[in-house]
């Protein structure tokens, strides 16, 4: 049921024409509001995170699913109104959007726990309308409860850089005080690196960017490098964020027998021919990253919370979200780029 103060348009950006960042692929849009259905929530967006993945699908590596789709799925904000079939929250309540917006529910790997895997599943700024704008529906099944003792500028990156590090540190097999090279020191890589290091793990890290590296090692890594270098010790597992598919073999090198490497991105470039007896032999493992599952959010949210994550943003106001999105195709954002409401932006 919609609300009767609500505005009649939103503001936001759509991706109108994919290509590269300097083309300008984000066009700035005024749209009316649209009306929850029985299972949404209209949610009033505090703060929307600025996720690889966005960049991904405003340039066109990932091809579109809808014509001019607003971006945006690390989505922080407050229900403004709920659908007549909404139990789990009301109008001013907190809430979380992220990657994963519906799944089927009836196919084998959703009956297995395995929903990521849905053939059917759809998601948030890519097959409907993400927090790149003022206002933004969400699926009520697939929100999350968030607390409000948090600022939105740090919660907002925990929806997708935060989920998916998670699923991916959990997918890399670490051992318990295990050695895990990370690859690529973005949004998502310095809060999985928290995860690992509250448990245990001796962290390594690789990327080509300097103030990457010192923040790595203000958060406890035992010793950081360029992206191409070799770790100083065999590595029981690594984490592949920058999606550069030339460091998969880097990275396969770098591992100790029995080693598993897992890629997080939603797209990686060409990986280069592997030679089995450098990068495979001695049964090390190769595997990849596919969104996340419910339970993968809530155990998450979970973890940061009893850890008391660090989340190290930068924040830009919505106007300027084409600078955000070059800027972190750039290298130049520090943790994560979050987007915070913006009273001067008014598309025409």
């Amino acid at each position: 049921m919609a609300c009767a103060a609500l505005p009649e348009t939103l503001s936001g950006w759509a991706v109108e024409r994919p290509g590269p960042v300097a083309s300008g692929p984000l066009t700035a849009v005024r749209r009316p509001v649209p009306e929850p259905g029985p299972g949404d929530l209209l949610v009033k967006v505090e703060a929307c995170g600025v996720c690889r993945t966005d960049l991904h699908l405003a340039e066109g590596d990932l091809p579109p699913h809808r014509p001019a789709t607003i971006p945006g799925h690390e989505i922080v904000g407050r229900v403004a109104a709920a659908g007549a079939a909404v139990t789990r929250f009301r109008t001013g309540d907190r809430v979380g959007g992220a990657w994963l917006r519906a799944t089927c529910g009836e196919c084998r790997y959703c009956r297995s726990g395995a929903e990521n895997l849905c053939p059917a599943s759809r998601y948030t700024g890519w097959d409907a309308d993400g927090g790149f704008a003022d206002l933004t529906l969400l699926a009520a099944d697939y929100a999350y409860p968030l607390p409000e003792s948090q600022d939105a500028a740090t919660l907002a990156p925990l929806l997708c850089a935060g989920i998916i590090g998670y699923r991916a540190l959990r997918r890399c097999a670490l051992p318990p005080g295990g050695r895990l090279g990370i690859y690529g020191f973005g949004g998502s890589a310095h809060l999985a690196a928290q995860v690992a290091l509250a448990e245990g793990a001796r962290l390594h890290v690789l990327t080509r960017s300097a103030r990457a590296r010192q923040l790595a090692r203000e958060l406890g890594a035992v010793s950081t490098g360029d992206a191409y270098d070799r770790p100083p010790e065999p590595l029981d597992s690594a984490i592949l964020f920058a999606p550069v598919g030339e460091l998969v073999p880097v990275a396969l090198a770098a591992l100790d027998r029995s080693g598993t490497l897992a890629v997080a991105g939603i797209h990686l470039t060409d990986i280069p021919p592997l030679t089995y007896q450098e990068h495979l032999f001695y049964e090390r493992n190769l595997c990849s990253v596919t969104a996340n599952t419910r339970r993968d959010g809530r155990e998450f949210l979970e973890t940061a919370a009893r850890i008391g994550i660090r989340v190290t943003t930068t924040p830009y106001p919505l106007g300027r979200a084409p600078e955000a999105l070059g800027d972190l195709a750039g290298d130049r954002v520090q943790g994560a780029a979050v987007l915070l409401p913006d009273p001067d932006f008014s598309p025409s």
